[in-house]
């Protein structure tokens, strides 16, 4: 079994910042992708950030020069940056490993359980 556990949600005010982490423990060999989706009410889930084993980055146009992902790959967790927030952000963020429990194993993805960002005043 492999158990994904974020933290560091809350609320904070427009302009303010905000660092998520996430931490995957268990049957870990390899772990391929590292990302955060967000899903705010009455919207469909979608990708904020990701990170590969290797470095590469993506990101979705509305963080650009915002966010920033980066991964510890010796403690499997990454961690969200989360600068100049406005309301828009608002969701509830979601982490995503890319894991292999063994290293010719097939990938499979595992989620966090979630945690709320509220961007207000």
């Amino acid at each position: 079994q492999v158990q994904v556990v974020e933290s560091g949600g809350g609320l904070v005010q427009p302009g303010g910042s905000l660092r998520l982490s996430c931490s995957a423990s268990g049957s870990i060999a390899i772990i391929n992708t590292m990302a955060w989706y967000r899903q705010a009410p009455g919207k469909e889930r979608e990708l904020v950030a990701g990170i590969t084993r290797g470095g590469s980055e993506e990101y979705a146009d509305s963080v650009k020069g915002r966010f920033t992902i980066s991964r510890d790959n010796a403690k499997n967790t990454v961690y969200l940056q989360m600068n100049s927030l406005k309301p828009e952000d608002t969701a509830v963020y979601y982490c995503n490993m890319g894991v292999r429990r063994s290293v010719f194993a097939s990938r499979e993805d595992y989620w966090g359980q979630g945690t709320q960002v509220t961007v207000s005043s």
